[in-house]
């Protein structure tokens, strides 16, 4: 299903653009839940042990983009997707002030499922995840795009194609060879995706 452009939330992030103090208020409690979805999501498997708390990565993402120079949006999905990447980047920052550059004691990254992205609180494997993310940004900026919406922020193969303006069945063949490469790139290519591919 397309999102209308001129939904509340894009339509309050227009408004914070635009410099209006008001709207950054209604913008917080308009995007907070799915905020916190998203969250929790990709710290589903960091366990008891975990140092960084959701609710802290939400307001840290919120001020990281609002805080910067907010680009224009052309609809909620997009800017969920950005929140998705910047929560990422967040938990890199913090893998990296834990001081631990090894990945994962020689366990393997997390693989690329259809689900939602799920780091486990091992820094090691956080940072080799943003390396490879970072490298196919490099490769194929438009793939590394669709990994973002899909796998960070939860959108449906039908979503992505929505909010990237590309037909579904092209969505379908970079969604399969960006996670080709991505399995390989985290020494995962052993492992069959025929069945989830066709998600």
């Amino acid at each position: 299903m397309a999102t209308s452009p001129t939904s509340p939330v894009t339509q309050l992030l227009a408004a914070v653009r635009r410099g209006d103090d008001h709207a950054h208020e209604r913008l917080w409690l308009a995007i907070y839940n799915e905020l916190r979805t998203i969250a929790r999501h990709q710290m589903a498997g960091d366990g008891s042990n975990q140092t960084l708390q959701p609710t802290a990565l939400v307001h840290e993402a919120y001020l990281r983009l609002i805080g910067s120079d907010l680009p224009p949006f052309d609809n909620r999905k997009l800017f969920f997707a950005a929140a998705a990447k910047t929560m990422r980047q967040i938990r890199v920052d913090h893998a990296r002030r834990r001081n631990s550059l090894k990945r994962g004691g020689g366990k393997r990254p997390c693989t690329l499922e259809d689900e939602m992205a799920v780091f486990n609180e091992d820094p090691g494997e956080v940072l080799a995840i943003n390396e490879a993310l970072n490298r196919l940004e490099q490769a194929d900026p438009r793939k590394a795009e669709l990994v973002t919406l899909r796998y960070f922020a939860g959108l449906n193969l039908e979503e992505c194609a929505t909010a990237l303006g590309i037909a579904r069945r092209t969505v379908d063949k970079q969604w399969r060879l960006a996670r080709a490469w991505l399995h390989r790139e985290l020494g995962d290519g052993d492992r069959t995706t025929g069945e989830q591919d066709r998600r």
